[in-house]
């Protein structure tokens, strides 16, 4: 879901629906594999009466725990907490790494410590914060505006849709829920729209140079619109 034009790494340019598809499913093992190790986390957590969460939780203003910021977001407080995340986790993750694994890695590690980074800055003393949902604040985001940066047609209408369909969270990312972290979304959520930047898809000089005057385009030329005909072709749309 997160065509026409697959990208492996940063600032990679077009490939052909098979490249698209191959790492489409890479992506889809790479993120499942991630909610396998979320939930065997999870299971040793619970058998330790949550101790992990307690000693590996992100705490205001405590530097000790400032490497803890890449272990909380595989960490859950209860059953309860574990299972609304991983829906969202997982449509949004497959969503965000579909156009290359690597961007994708490097975009979890930047929102991990966005929104760590968030909390250990401004969340009140003593609390310790942990959950994937910083995560999940940030591959929306990412999704969200992707296709804006990379003026991919068929990721805007995604980031659209979704911005659409789950508008709702924003209301976890502002000051006032009890029980939730809102720094924590909020952070996680900036660090999805610097992604979105960072991992643009960088076209070459003179790419999109609008047509000259003296004549018609030379041979090779890139052609927006051919482009956009190509990407629907692929998809079958057209």
């Amino acid at each position: 879901m997160s065509g026409g034009s697959g990208r492996g790494g940063v600032g990679a340019g077009p490939v052909g629906p098979e490249q698209m598809i191959a790492e489409a499913r890479k992506a889809f093992f790479v993120v499942f594999g991630f909610m396998v190790v979320v939930w065997l986390v999870q299971l040793a957590n619970y058998a330790g009466h949550y101790a992990l969460s307690r000693h590996y939780g992100v705490i205001a203003g405590e530097v000790g725990t400032l490497p803890d910021i890449l272990a909380a977001p595989f960490l859950h407080w209860s059953w309860a907490h574990i299972e609304s995340n991983s829906g969202p986790l997982f449509v949004f993750g497959f969503l965000a790494a579909y156009r290359g694994v690597v961007r994708f890695l490097g975009l979890s590690l930047l929102v991990a410590v966005t929104s760590g980074l968030a909390v250990w800055f401004f969340e009140r003393g003593g609390v310790e914060t942990v959950g994937a949902s910083g995560l999940i604040f940030g591959y929306f985001g990412y999704v969200v505006v992707r296709g804006l940066f990379d003026r991919h047609l068929i990721d805007s209408l995604i980031g659209l849709v979704m911005a659409a369909s789950y508008a709702y969270l924003l209301t976890v990312a502002v000051p006032g829920t009890p029980g939730v972290s809102w720094l924590a979304h909020l952070g996680g959520l900036i660090g999805g729209l610097i992604g979105a930047w960072l991992f643009r898809d960088r076209r070459s000089p003179g790419a999109g140079a609008a047509p000259s005057d003296s004549g018609p385009p030379a041979p090779g030329a890139h052609n927006p619109r051919a482009d956009l005909h190509k990407e629907l072709g692929d998809l079958g749309l057209l």
